[in-house]
């Protein structure tokens, strides 16, 4: 008889759950529409590099005046990135960091709360505590049971490799310029950087960038047998950006100048100043989740997890990191009492070009302080496999008139490593009803990161 009503309990959970999957469904499609005609986020981020409307990254509108002779209008793409590839590698750099580090925002676990397995049509518990908040613990829900959420997550960058995004000094340098003559029109090798003397002419740049992030998540995880959950996490992303640059032209020497943003040579602007300020909203990168409990017992568990994100956000808005990315994660969990430690390592595996893979881990505890509050607590890692998919240009070495070498940016060549930790709460005021408050902050500066990220949510387990 138990049974049986156990089988028919299922039914319109999964109904529901087809019902409420549905609704996150079409509220999702509501918000991917495409703006159409707008300005996308990555483009207000190319603004801070181009000088006046319709013009090129880098590209000097008064050197290039059409109205000047063609010997010094040359002189006016000599920055530009097609040009220079350096120069190119740095503005990639900036656009390509800002933009993969969106679809790196953290979900939360896939079953809080209350987890149960049923032993002859009785539901019995599996945890004690409401369970961890980024880290994940082997208990599944339980069979035809429905974990329902939804979480707001915010957080500002702050650094980018340790970096203050309102302090990134960047030093464009000159278009190594060889062409049939030069060497007899200047006297000196061409092939040698610094050869004509206006190649040692530079620009310094420096530039300040906000980046505000809210990632509105709505999440559903169905107990599909008592050791299989299946997860489904539906983010809705607003991003807005602001910046400012101001450039200055460096000249290497002489009476006139050849590279300048406005005037003439001999009364030449040699400095500009840029804003950009832009903002989107949206659907990001849709997350599905599988997690199969290998072994339980009293005081132990022991699962799997498949996790995958797909480029649902639109990338040109800076809502998504517009490739799939995948995780495979093993968990482990015990449980003393009202305190349960807890072990993630997995590899996470990025589509594309522009993110590495990494290995995971994560350990830490969540711990039962009364029938109300439990206390989650971790430190999260993602250690970068590889050598960096967003390289820097090394020292620029300039040959003539004499042999020195110029750092083409402040931001440091090195691993962006993340490790974080979190510290949190998850409050159960009633019956099924958990309320989770968190805190990520980081303990390394590896990659684009907040100074905080914060995360309040609720869910409710049926």
């Amino acid at each position: 008889m138990s049974h049986c009503a156990a089988r028919v309990q299922v039914r319109p959970t999964m109904a529901l759950f087809a019902r409420i999957s549905s609704t996150l469904a079409l509220f999702a499609a509501l918000f991917a529409a495409p703006v159409v005609g707008a300005q996308g986020l990555r483009d207000r981020i190319s603004d801070l590099f181009i000088f006046g409307p319709g013009e090129a990254p880098l590209f000097l509108a008064g050197s290039g005046d059409p109205n000047n002779p063609a010997s010094l209008q040359v002189h006016g793409l000599h920055f530009i990135p097609s040009s220079n590839a350096e120069n190119g590698a740095l503005i990639a750099f900036i656009t390509d960091a800002l933009g993969s580090s969106i679809g790196r925002i953290p979900f939360g676990s896939t079953s809080g709360g209350e987890t149960f397995r049923f032993e002859g049509g009785v539901p019995v518990k599996t945890s004690t505590s409401a369970g961890p908040i980024f880290a994940e613990r082997a208990q599944t829900l339980g069979r035809g049971r429905v974990l329902a959420g939804v979480s707001r997550t915010g957080f500002r960058f702050a650094t980018i490799r340790g970096v203050d995004m309102h302090n990134i000094d960047l030093t464009f340098t000159h278009q190594n310029v060889d062409f049939e003559g030069c060497d007899a029109q200047f006297g000196a090798d061409c092939s040698l950087y610094g050869v004509p003397v206006l190649e040692n002419d530079a620009m310094a740049f420096h530039l300040s960038m906000d980046l505000d992030v809210r990632v509105t998540s709505m999440y559903m995880t169905y107990g599909i047998t008592d050791r299989l959950d299946f997860g489904l996490v539906v983010p809705i992303v607003q991003a807005d950006f602001r910046g400012s640059s101001d450039a200055q032209i460096l000249p290497f020497g002489g009476t006139t100048a050849a590279h300048y943003f406005e005037g003439t040579t001999t009364n030449p602007v040699l400095s500009a100043h840029r804003q950009s300020i832009g903002s989107a909203a949206g659907l990001g990168d849709v997350a599905l989740r599988l997690k199969l409990n290998m072994r339980q017992t009293a005081s132990s568990a022991f699962a799997v997890l498949l996790d995958g994100r797909f480029p649902t956000g639109s990338q040109e808005d800076l809502l998504g990191s517009g490739k799939f990315s995948g995780r495979a994660l093993i968990i482990l969990n015990s449980r003393f009492g009202d305190f349960s430690p807890h072990l993630n390592t997995g590899y996470l595996h990025h589509g594309g070009d522009q993110q590495n893979d990494a290995v995971l881990g994560t350990i830490g505890f969540d711990h039962r302080l009364s029938d109300v509050f439990t206390l989650a607590t971790d430190l999260v890692t993602e250690l970068q496999v590889g050598d960096s998919k967003l390289p820097l240009p090394g020292l620029v070495t300039y040959e003539a008139p004499f042999r020195r070498t110029v750092n083409p940016t402040n931001i440091p060549a090195i691993r962006d490593d993340v490790v974080s930790g979190s510290f949190g709460f998850k409050l159960t005021p009633a019956r099924s009803t958990t309320i989770v408050l968190n805190t990520l902050f980081p303990l390394n500066r590896g990659g684009l990161r907040p100074n905080l990220v914060y995360t309040a949510g609720i869910e409710y387990t049926f």
